[in-house]
């Protein structure tokens, strides 16, 4: 019985297909130990990394890979490096500015490639939250600009393409309204990234009077329950807009690559 276990055993294991083991490349090492460090709280914002030849020493890296490490958490706006000699050169950990988050939800919810059914109801989630902070305590500069938004997407003989940028405007001068960053990149990330399929959706639409009036109306009934302090009715308003309009735009993901 054993013997035929074994070489049952080893029929199976034959037949398995080994890949190579993919190694690391020099600077996606460094990054992983830079970002560890700043994880586990070791390196904090404005905290110096060590100078080229001695940290590659350290990480046993060549110096190309941390140049190639620095350069890419510089795109990301992680790190930042300052040139020459003295206390201020060097490269050191940066605060992340909220338009690089942004950037970066960004560019990586489009290229995820989410059901739009699940962008939409992460939506709806953050934006009665944001509609709820801005009716309780808004930005008033703001809802200025939400107001704006506002304006031009009722003006006679807007495009869609304006439409589609005031609209987007719009929705993210509410977050921003609300006081919560976080919650405002989030928002402007996602809806920032459903822009181009939302115009695709705009540009099929045969009777667009009839669905920018509709969308006119719902954008000024959200903004009337936040500038009231409604909270409630601003909830409410925002998802049913939200919802109505997903449904009445029909919008669809973007084709997956081939």
């Amino acid at each position: 019985m054993t013997d035929m276990a074994d070489d049952a055993g080893r029929t199976h294991n034959e037949t398995l297909s080994w890949k190579p083991v993919r190694r690391a490349r020099a600077h996606e090492l460094v990054i992983d130990a830079i970002e560890e460090r700043i994880m586990a709280g070791d390196l904090r914002v404005g905290d110096p990394l060590p100078p080229e030849r001695e940290f590659a020493a350290q990480l046993d890296v060549s110096r190309a890979g941390v140049r190639e490490a620095v350069r890419v958490l510089e795109s990301s706006g992680i790190l930042r490096s300052s040139p020459g000699s003295g206390p201020g050169a060097g490269t050191f950990v940066a605060a992340l500015p909220r338009p690089a988050l942004t950037r970066l939800l960004r560019l990586h919810v489009a290229l995820t490639n989410f059901r739009i059914d699940d962008l939409i109801s992460t939506r709806v989630a953050l934006e009665r939250a944001s509609v709820h902070l801005a009716a309780v305590a808004p930005d008033q500069n703001k809802l200025a600009q939400a107001r704006a938004a506002v304006e031009i997407m009722a003006a006679r003989g807007v495009t869609r393409e304006v439409f589609n940028d005031a609209d987007t405007n719009f929705h993210i001068a509410l977050a921003e309204a609300s006081g919560n960053d976080f919650v405002a990149s989030l928002t402007a990330a996602i809806r920032e990234s459903m822009r181009a399929p939302i115009l695709a959706a705009l540009l099929e639409i045969e009777d667009w009077d009839s669905l920018a009036d509709k969308l006119n109306t719902e954008h000024r009934q959200i903004l009337a329950a936040v500038e009231a302090g409604d909270a409630e009715l601003a909830m409410k308003s925002a998802e049913q807009h939200i919802r109505s309009s997903a449904a009445a735009l029909s919008i669809r993901n973007s084709p997956e690559p081939t």
